[in-house]
């Protein structure tokens, strides 16, 4: 099943993560878009499914959009009235998004599709390493998140 490396790339963890990442990004981003979607809303709308308020940069950060390409987006979306902006109880700085009930009906069914179809690609590996694999990369994003 695995190749011998011969590259740089083709043991460089970064770069595995970049192709991984838009391999099986771009598998379900055709789903995305056939829904009607764009992959930019489908990040943010996913992002907020919990329905937990989250800071504009916090949303940048997780849905992997530059901050104001969010801001633009949001302002869209909030007119879709599929979220909506709070502010912040403390910091008044800060702007908190939170999804509404029409933004958490449009976004539900495709997150179906979604496990769908992360169920697919982990598939070939047990659920064993398919939860290590998600833990490795959980630990690894902490590791490497920027403080807020």
């Amino acid at each position: 099943m695995s190749q011998p490396t011969s590259s740089f790339v083709d043991s460089y963890t970064p770069a595995l993560l970049a192709q991984v990442s838009q391999l099986i990004s771009g598998e379900f981003h055709v789903i995305v878009q056939a829904a009607g979607f764009e992959v930019s809303d489908w990040r943010v709308l996913s992002t907020l499914s919990d329905g937990k308020a989250v800071s504009i940069g916090r949303l940048a950060q997780v849905s992997v959009t530059k901050q104001p390409t969010v801001t633009r987006l949001l302002d869209r979306m909030e007119a879709q009235g599929y979220v909506k902006r709070i502010p912040h109880e403390v910091d008044r700085r800060v702007t908190l998004v939170r999804i509404t009930p029409r933004g958490q009906k449009l976004v539900s069914a495709l997150m179906e599709q979604a496990k769908a179809h992360e169920e697919q690609v982990l598939a070939p590996l047990g659920q064993e390493k398919a939860e290590e694999l998600k833990a490795t990369l959980r630990l690894l994003i902490e590791l490497h998140r920027p403080p807020t």
